[in-house]
Formats: C-alpha cells, structure tokens, sequence
C-alpha cells in the first residue's frame, strides 16, 4: 500500500498526541522521576512508637495541603521509622509535631506536620523527628477492649430502656438535629470571627460576677418564691388544665368579641390616646378625687337619712334650704356687658362669643372663689391660671379691676385685657341715625334691651332689672304712645 503524505500527517500528529499523554502520565500523575531518583524531593525520617496502621505511599500533609508521602515504614528496635518524602519547594520549619490520623473508619491514614508558633529553621534531607513530637491513634484493638468492658459494666435492661428512652426523645428529630448541629457550626464560626469580644467580656466579667455574689439573697429568695410557684401549679394542676383545655375556646370567643367592637374600638382607642396624656398630667388630682369620693358618699347618704329611726313624722334630709340671695353677690366682671346679655327666654341657639369669659376678679377675691381663675396649674407648681395657655406661659393673670364688681362699669379695663365681645350684627336696613345736633356733638345712643313678653321684665343698659306691666299679655289693653313714655310703675 502506497502512503500518501496526508496518512503520514495523521501519523505524525497521532505519534505527538500519545507522547504527550504518555509525558503527562509519567511525570505529571505516576512522578516517574521522584519515584526512581527522588527529584524535588527531599526525606525525613520519623520516629512512631507504634505503626498505627501507616503503610507505604500514605499521604503527608502541611496546614491540610499534601506535600509528599510515605516511602517506607520500617520497625526498629525502639519502635517504628517512617521515611516522608517532602516537596523541596515547601518549606516546612522543623520545629514542628507530626500526627498519625485516619481519613476514614476503615483505615487509610496520613501524617499530617503541624508547626509551633515559635519561627524555626525548615526542615532538610536526613533530619528527624523524634517520637517526643509525634502523636500516634490509639490502638483500635485497645479501644474495642475497653469500649467492650465498658458495655459490659452496664446493666443491659437498663441499657435497653436508656436506647429506647433515646429513640423516644430524637425519634424523627433527623431534620431539627440537623438544623441544631447547623446553626451550632455558625455560632461557632462567628464566635470565631468575634474572639475578641468574645475575650473582651471573659476578661472584664468580674465585675458582672461580683454582682450576682453581692445579690445572692435575692437569687436565693427569687428561687424560693419560684419554688413555691411551682409548688403551687403542682397542687391545681387540674385548675391549670382546664384554664390551658378551655383556653382556646375563651380567646375565639374574645377574638368574636373584638370584631364586633372593630368599628368602634379603634375610635375609642384613638380618643383614649387623647386623653391619656391629660389623664397622666393630671393623675394626682385624679388620685385625690378617687380618696375623696368614698367621703363624698357618705356625707350624701347621712344628709339622706337624717331623720331615719327617729320619731318625727316627716321624712326629710337634715338639710337646710334657707335663700341667701345675692350674698355674695353674683361676678359680672369679665362676661357680656349687659347691653349684650341674652334674655333668658330666647331659645334660640346662637354662636358663643368669641374669647374666655370668667369671672376676671382678683385671685384673692371673696366673690367666685371656686371660679376658673383659681385652677392651680398641673404642670407649675403653685400657679394659678384660667387657661392652659396661661399656665404653660410666663404669663401672670391680671384681674380687669380691682374685684368690687358693682363699682362703675363691671368691664372698666384697667389691665389692657381684650372684652369678650358678641360679633358685629349684619347691616340691615332701618331708620337713618338721628342727626347731630347743632352744638357739633354725636347724637347719644338708642338703648335696645330684650323682655320676657310673659312677665314685661327686661334688663336695662346699666344691669339692672325692670318690669313694664304694660308689656304682659294680661295688662290693660288700653294703652296710648303716651303711657310709653312714662317711667315703669307710673
């Protein structure tokens, strides 16, 4: 058969390819160069007291990486020496422990080099090390016996229900044991992470611990009263299972109870939010009222039954109804000059008047001593003041005169204080104003006032009270424009 070049090109690229595979495997996976002549590599020899299963080409690891294996394991006549062979491109320093582990139950074990803290020269060919720095496992054979002669020690009914009573506690707990060993390991890690804060608070704890020695009385009597907690749950434990049985029941029922007040219970809630800020300020004289009302009541019910057992014939309260009329007279000072006092008769319901109306007397008047001026202020401690605004401000009140209401105009402002005022009237269509007179001064003016049409009383402009006889429904029908201009009674 004729060769042609193309044939002699696969050849050439078939012949590269499989020295190629063949360089990998001998120098890269079989080390056929460190197998025969040691190259990159370097021995030391180890000292065991025991094999512990360590055979040929066992692996040697350095901080978890391999760097070489086991080339021999040869008994001698103090115990055993393995020769490591380790890379020369690692440096290893020589004051170090080595240790003999297990990577599975069955076997397959490694020498694993953990270095000291202290810095050392690194390790070279032909050094040793000796059997003081070595760590070796125990022997499988010695751990069997003792493990056996330990079950034996232990009574085997009662291992039985130790097994049983194990599986009853973490039987088909596979997945919660799992998330429990799981999140173990994070908390371990980041304790790990926090070591200083973590050594932080073991150094500085003392102070915490002198604490709870300081308090141990009161740890000793909190124990005593939860031991007679207990105690006491012990002894109505029927009491408590029925409370925890008809538990659920009791709170649908709430749960039913609360949607029905849903559309009005936020309402009452949010009011309760208003006032519960007036309710704290105010929470001594709350507290005050509460002592005193028990008082209250049984002064009401002694004037009740005064007359009780005794021999009068009538039944009454031991109270006394006699008329102390105008003593003390009545304040006028600080309200509605009398030209803008409403008739007690209307009853119509018009706007209330702009400003506070109270009686604008002295602090220390006799007259109204229980009135508004002399509402201690909550939040100022021997204030006194008719309004929040004035409580919570620098500001002092200021009576409108000096407190004798009857002298003069009642609303004679000496203070500089704003009058209530009723709000101006719309303009309505009238008379025309009388004219001024000659003399160049404004006409005086006309003096309106409300009466009551069943009696003919009314209020004159100075406050003081009338009656027009001729103004009742039952007066003399025989009346001119005459009898008008008479003064009342005439």
């Amino acid at each position: 058969m004729r060769m042609t070049r193309r044939i002699w090109t696969q050849l050439a690229i078939l012949l590269v390819i499989a020295a190629t595979a063949a360089a990998v495997m001998i120098f890269g996976y079989i080390r056929l160069p460190m197998l025969l002549f040691g190259v990159g590599h370097y021995r030391v020899s180890v000292q065991l007291p025991q094999a512990s299963g360590l055979y040929a080409r066992a692996n040697v690891t350095y901080r978890g990486s391999t760097i070489g294996e086991v080339k021999n394991v040869d008994l001698t006549d103090g115990g055993v020496t393995a020769t490591l062979s380790l890379r020369s491109d690692v440096s290893i320093p020589s004051d170090l422990q080595a240790e003999v582990h297990s990577t599975s139950a069955v076997g397959e074990q490694y020498v694993a080099l953990l270095p000291h803290p202290a810095p050392s020269a690194p390790l070279k060919d032909g050094d040793v090390i000796t059997a003081a720095n070595v760590r070796t496992p125990p022997d499988i054979n010695a751990l069997l016996d003792a493990t056996n002669r330990g079950l034996q020690a232990i009574p085997g009914d009662d291992l039985t229900t130790a097994i049983d009573e194990a599986y009853t506690a973490v039987g088909g707990l596979g997945p919660d044991l799992n998330r429990l060993i799981k999140g173990s390991t994070r908390l371990a890690i980041d304790a790990r992470t926090k070591l200083p804060d973590l050594l932080n608070v073991v150094d500085n704890v003392a102070p915490v611990l002198d604490t709870q020695t300081g308090t141990a009385s009161s740890v000793q009597a909190w124990a005593a009263h939860l031991n007679a907690i207990t105690r006491q749950l012990a002894d109505h434990d029927n009491d408590v299972q029925n409370v925890i049985r008809q538990g659920g029941a009791t709170a649908q029922q709430i749960s039913q109870l609360f949607d029905q007040l849903k559309p009005t219970l936020p309402i009452l809630a949010a009011n309760l939010a208003s006032v519960a800020p007036v309710l704290v300020t105010y929470a001594p004289n709350l507290e005050q009222l509460l002592v005193l009302l028990p008082y209250g009541i049984g002064v009401a019910q002694a004037i009740t039954l005064a007359n009780r057992g005794t021999k009068q014939d009538y039944k009454g309260a031991f109270l006394s109804f006699n008329l102390n009329v105008n003593l003390p007279p009545p304040c006028t000072t600080g309200f509605l000059p009398p030209q803008q006092q409403r008739n007690a008769a209307l009853q119509d319901y018009p706007d209330r008047p702009t400003g506070d109306l109270y009686c604008r007397v002295p602090q220390d008047s006799p007259f109204n001593v229980r009135g508004v001026r002399n509402i201690p202020c909550e939040t100022r401690p021997g204030k006194r003041a008719p309004t929040v605004k004035m409580c919570e401000s620098n500001e002092d009140y200021v009576p409108l005169n000096d407190g004798l209401n009857w002298k003069g105009d009642p609303n004679a402002t000496l203070s500089g204080q704003p009058i209530p005022q009723q709000p101006p009237a719309p303009p309505q269509a009238g008379p025309p104003e009388p004219q001024a007179a000659a003399s160049g001064q404004p006409a005086p003016p006309i003096g309106v006032a409300h009466y009551d049409p069943a009696t003919g009383s009314y209020v004159g402009p100075d406050g003081r009270h009338y009656t027009q006889a001729d103004l009742a429904p039952n007066a003399n029908n025989d009346r001119s424009w005459q009898s008008m201009l008479l003064p009342p009674g005439s």
